[in-house]
């Protein structure tokens, strides 16, 4: 496995792991590297800098410095979603895999409306539209379904 930073025509730096180098090659030619934060193809490998082991004196003052939890948000975006997870949390019910039901009975008007939120199936949240109920996808996993 090899990482390579990358960067897209937008200037946006990402890093990806990849098979080999002749692995990114061909998923590049065929336009399957895109930018995680912007979406676009149009990608190049960015300046790295080689990883070499420090000595030990070095690795030893490294290794009490305290580094940030892995669940801290780290760029702005992850901030963002962070912040928006935050508010449909506080701002809304839970519903988990009975999201479906609750969206038909509020709309059918057997329960009294209110903000929710759950899981459903793409096949379920498309008969839901396709009924009128208006939903939209979430850009986050449930807590208890994240890893």
């Amino acid at each position: 496995m090899i990482r390579y930073t990358l960067k897209c025509d937008k200037e946006h730096s990402f890093d990806s792991w990849f098979a080999s180098a002749s692995a990114f090659d061909a998923l590049l030619a065929k336009g399957m590297v895109s930018c995680t934060i912007c979406g676009s193809t149009t990608v190049e490998k960015a300046l790295m800098a080689p990883a070499v082991r420090p000595a030990r004196k070095a690795a030893a003052a490294e290794a009490t410095k305290p580094e940030a939890p892995l669940s801290a948000p780290q760029t702005g975006i992850e901030e963002a979603f962070a912040a928006m997870r935050q508010a449909v949390e506080a701002n809304s019910d839970y519903v988990g895999v009975n999201f479906v039901s609750e969206a038909r009975a509020m709309h059918e008007g057997a329960k009294p409306e209110r903000a929710i939120h759950g899981e459903a199936r793409l096949d379920e949240a498309k008969a839901l539209l396709d009924d009128g109920i208006p939903v939209m996808p979430l850009p986050f996993l449930p807590k208890r379904s994240r890893n």
